[in-house]
């Protein structure tokens, strides 16, 4: 039976990997820390190990010896900047600590979740050459998972077997958080407005697939891109309104209405010491769109996307299923 180690697990996209990895036949470990929800986890036929990536000696005791893939899906994805002390430990600092624990527990294979956002930001399509300019971008989030990015190369050239998938926005099944803040915005009707950007959507199975796949056809060293519905946010939302038998919505908010937002969010954020609902951080992620050429994980990884409606219906109706609408 093949050994999985996961970080992550209690997350969104973990969870749809533990899924996939236990229906498979995996025995899988599950890192988790003292004070995670496991509500979710405990559903698996996972063997649960306390620790965090945060704490070396801990991770190196949870890691059994010689697993075959170990699955770094753990991430801070913090998008407001009194968070970004704490976002680097997690993002930069945490993968240095997987890259070791791999290293000197002979782990036969890392695969890393990263993110399209290493990339930095660029207009028109982007493909794995394309240089990143993360590092020099405002928002730490980027700025983070490039640098996680460059730890892992270090433990390349070190000896450590290694691949990075850099998905796109995900959509699935067990997002408590992410797109599913959208979602009961447009299920209870009190959408503050629409952003006139958009993205590349890609669904959680088809990205857990992708990571499991890459075990063994994803190349040492290299990083895939995981696309999906290239689509605006206008069209994402009125995939929801089809999918709720509700009307189309016309038009985006104007940008210059959202930019009024942000200032006003911001300065409520200075006097209350509260993450604002959107930081600057997060308007940028609402005017800009990400196109990808994601055809080396479909012919390396057979790495399938799936419609924008297939991964917004279950989403949807996971979070009915679970009372969280």
């Amino acid at each position: 039976m093949k050994k999985a180690f996961v970080t992550g697990g209690t997350g969104f996209l973990g969870l749809n990997l533990v899924e996939i990895l236990c229906a498979e036949g995996w025995e899988v470990y599950a890192l988790h820390r003292k004070s995670s929800n496991l509500k979710y986890l405990e559903r698996f036929s996972v063997k649960l190990v306390e620790g965090s990536i945060r704490d070396a000696q801990s991770l190196q005791k949870a890691l059994p010896k010689q697993v075959d893939a170990f699955f770094h899906v753990a991430g801070n994805t913090n998008l407001w900047y009194r968070g970004n002390a704490e976002q680097y430990e997690d993002n930069v600092v945490g993968t240095g600590n997987v890259v070791q624990a791999c290293l000197q527990n002979e782990a036969q294979k890392l695969v890393v979740t990263s993110s399209v956002s290493a990339f930095g930001v660029h207009d028109g399509r982007i493909d794995e050459t394309t240089p990143s300019n993360a590092e020099s971008y405002f928002v730490n989030y980027n700025r983070t998972k490039y640098l996680a990015e460059r730890e892992v190369d270090e433990g390349v050239k070190n000896g450590l077997a290694a691949t990075i998938l850099n998905p796109c926005q995900i959509v699935g099944k067990y997002d408590q958080n992410s797109w599913a803040q959208l979602i009961r915005g447009v299920y209870r009707k009190n959408l503050p407005g629409i952003p006139p950007g958009g993205g590349s959507f890609c669904h959680a199975q088809a990205v857990a697939r992708a990571h499991i796949n890459a075990v063994a056809q994803g190349r040492v060293g290299e990083r895939y891109l995981l696309g999906g519905a290239e689509v605006s946010y206008l069209i994402f939302i009125n995939a929801l309104q089809k999918i709720l038998a509700r009307e189309p919505y016309h038009r985006a908010t104007p940008i210059w209405a959202l930019r009024l937002v942000k200032w006003v969010n911001q300065m409520k954020g200075w006097l209350s010491n509260e993450e604002p609902t959107i930081t600057p951080e997060k308007y940028e992620f609402l005017i800009r769109g990400i196109q990808v050429d994601d055809s080396k994980a479909r012919r390396e990884l057979a790495y399938l996307p799936s419609d924008l409606e297939v991964m917004l219906r279950e989403s949807f109706e996971w979070l009915e299923a679970e009372n969280l609408l």
